[in-house]
């Protein structure tokens, strides 16, 4: 957040403008890089304020298209083209971008001079707005020192300038900078950290950060939840929800995509395919496309089966009779098959992994145990007396915030760190599968079969038998491991590991950087294990398919939840839609010696006043109530708050504060919407709403003034 606040200039609303149609359109695109066809067939057209997601296997030319609709990429036309005939090797097709628009791309981590701050960086997306603040500053300076003709000049002149600089969204860059830094988890150490010496998934959460700060009109996002821990990505939909202008996004985050969009663009066999609704509704609907497909392609087949076989019995007639009338009726059937339109025969190229494992040893009932489990890194506390156990054939998710210790629970369990205090340890008969977030190969010159072999004795006719249950088929066994994809890599590692028959498979991030079709083999080889499953991840998509189990680390303690990502989300909230009531009922009885206080007082009141009927509505009571005690609560917070500014420690409690209340509120309103919610629990919620909504205006004052 900004340590100090700027000067900001008298608004001057602008006049009524002309609003431009900011459609994109994407027709015909045929694009080569060097001599390789990438796309053949690309059309379709996402309109102003849409948000569209584009999905496809890695290297079906996603991040391409999004390149040419930034402008990064060109298309090579050839001289007179579209009129002129295109020889090979030439682009074709237009992408039709509208005129006068901004458009951001986020495609590749910049690198800046040593001493940029992270604030730095961010504060280059208001870059034109200091300028145009700097500029008006000087127009004031002016206009004390000139008259007359000079001054309305420079009085037009600065009227523009205002213009201009709250068209830029001058009046909104703190509002912003502060929302972003909020929902992205960037801290005042953060903020202050040189960008050089960040990470590669912090600069690029970093650069994600400045390009949603630049509010283009157009924004496109190449796989943005990478990086990000699941409370920064389920604050990334809401941003990307509200967002005012065009969202174009390439992710196999098919859970971000289902609450984002809501248009999905196939890329499959270099052609596009553009279909309306979230990613489960593209999903169903391509299914049953399908299915029509195949019906068709049957029927056709089936119409074409019995017109050949007429054919054949009319030229049978013909030679046996003689009569060239049957030779004429054969040859008008055979003229309508030839003119027949053909529907291609569907290949549906969704393998998926169909593996029958083999019964591995059962373990003992407690898989996984940890007790009075403590672990810290200097002053960061990881675990605090945590306890947890896993029990055999269940699927477990652990998930927690990036830096709350999932992975150090991983490395402690497999023994490779000891905990402070505390167990954490494997049950009785545990055969561990482990498949880590890094996969490394000792030879990666070797082929897939011959790696697979390397210190397991099985004959290589059987070795590619078993590595076809993994889709390594034909020539794709004989590949050298160092060419492979990263889903070819995972379903390699989990073939050798599940062939020594393991009944615990732990798994740390599975789903990084894979394509849609990669992450469903993993689903159906966790469906088909027949042992326990621990794993760490942030695909929500993926843990509703595969979990029944999760583990939430949070402020170093376990705590388990039965069901899947979505079933762990309601009872979270049903948890603090209990707390909230609570805290609203303690509130009341609190406030009823107030209320006895003041009950004489409003008597009188009401005697002067009720000849006025309702024409006053804020002299009532209940209303006076409410007043005296927002009025009390904003001098309460005052005059303990006044006694701690420019504390950085009381700026980050603030911002601690400010989060809650902000949840607290979006918990109650969700609540209050409901149509079976209790009058009583209602009449408390809204107590509790109108309380929290005076305690937020207050301490958003002091965070504005430290």
């Amino acid at each position: 957040m900004p340590e100090n606040e700027r000067k900001i200039p008298i608004t001057v609303k602008p006049e009524g403008m002309v609003k431009k149609v900011k459609d994109i359109f994407v027709n015909g695109v045929k694009k080569y890089m060097n001599t390789t066809l990438v796309l053949n067939n690309i059309t379709f057209m996402v309109n102003e304020g849409e948000r569209a997601g584009i999905v496809g296997e890695n290297g079906s030319g996603k991040t391409t298209i999004l390149k040419l609709i930034a402008g990064i990429l060109k298309l090579n036309h050839c001289a007179g083209y579209p009129y002129a005939p295109v020889p090979p090797g030439f682009d074709e097709g237009w992408v039709v971008m509208p005129k006068d628009t901004s458009c951001a791309y986020l495609n590749q981590i910049p690198e800046y001079e040593a001493g940029v701050k992270v604030i730095d960086v961010l504060n280059l997306a208001f870059e034109e707005v200091y300028k145009l603040e700097a500029e008006l500053r000087d127009l004031e300076i002016k206009m004390q020192q000139e008259e007359g003709a000079e001054l309305e000049r420079i009085l037009k002149k600065y009227d523009n300038c205002l213009r201009l600089y709250e068209s830029k969204g001058g009046y909104e860059v703190n509002e912003k900078l502060n929302r972003i830094c909020k929902g992205l988890h960037f801290g005042n150490e953060f903020l202050n950290k040189d960008f050089n010496i960040l990470s590669g998934g912090e600069k690029t959460t970093v650069s994600l950060g400045k390009l949603l700060m630049d509010s283009p009109d157009i924004l496109l996002l190449d796989e943005p939840t990478n990086h990000l821990d699941m409370e920064s990505v389920e604050w990334l939909e809401e941003y990307v929800r509200n967002y005012k202008g065009t969202v174009i996004i390439v992710s196999h985050d098919r859970y971000f995509l289902d609450h984002t969009v809501t248009k999905i663009i196939e890329i499959e066999d270099k052609e596009s395919e553009t279909y309306i609704g979230n990613y489960t509704e593209y999903v169903k609907k391509k299914e049953e496309n399908l299915l029509i497909w195949q019906e068709n392609y049957k029927e056709q087949q089936k119409k074409i089966g019995a017109m050949e076989s007429s054919i054949k019995q009319l030229k049978e007639w013909a030679g046996k009779s003689g009569n060239e009338k049957f030779y004429k009726r054969a040859a008008s059937i055979q003229n309508k098959i030839d003119k027949m339109e053909r529907i291609e025969k569907p290949n549906n190229r969704k393998k998926g992994m169909l593996v029958n494992f083999s019964e591995a040893d059962r373990s003992g009932k407690i898989v996984i145990k940890a007790e009075g489990l403590k672990k810290s890194y200097g002053e960061k506390v990881l675990f605090d007396d945590a306890e947890i156990q896993l029990y055999y054939g269940e699927r477990a998710a652990l998930i927690g915030q990036n830096g709350s210790g999932k992975t150090t629970f991983l490395r402690m369990l497999l023994g490779e760190e000891l905990p402070d205090a505390g167990i954490v340890e494997l049950g009785s008969s545990v055969k561990v599968a482990y498949l880590p977030q890094q996969l490394t190969f000792r030879n990666e010159e070797l082929t897939v079969v011959e790696c697979f072999r390397e210190n397991i004795s099985i004959l290589e006719g059987a070795a590619r038998e078993y590595l076809a249950r993994f889709l390594f088929f034909g020539g794709s066994a004989y590949k050298r491991v160092k060419y492979l994809s990263g889903g070819e890599r995972v379903r390699l590692m989990l073939a050798k590991l599940i062939f020594h028959e393991a009944n615990l498979l732990i798994l740390d991030e599975p789903t990084n950087h894979l394509d849609t079709v990669s992450i469903e083999n993993i689903e159906n080889t966790l469906e088909a294990f027949k042992g326990t499953v621990f794993y760490i991840s942030h695909d929500r998509y993926f843990i509703n398919k595969t979990a029944d189990r999760i583990l939430s680390l949070e402020n170093g303690k376990l705590s388990s939840f039965a069901g899947n990502y979505e079933d762990y989300k309601e009872a979270k909230e049903k948890e603090l839609v209990n707390e909230l009531a609570k805290s609203a009922a303690e509130d009341l009885k609190k406030d009823s010696k107030g209320k006895q206080q003041l009950k004489g007082p409003m008597k009188e009141n009401n005697g002067k006043n009720s000849n006025n009927g309702d024409r006053h509505r804020d002299d009532t009571p209940s209303n006076k109530q409410n007043s005296i005690k927002k009025d009390n609560i904003k001098d309460n917070l005052k005059a303990g708050d006044n006694k701690s500014k420019g504390n950085s420690i009381r700026k980050e409690k603030l911002e601690v504060l400010i989060g809650e209340m902000e949840k607290e509120i979006a918990v109650i309103r969700e609540r209050m919407d409901s149509c079976d919610i209790p009058l009583e629990e209602l009449n408390n919620l809204y107590q509790r709403q109108e309380e929290l909504s005076v305690k937020l205006d207050i301490h958003m004052e002091e965070w504005m003034s430290l």
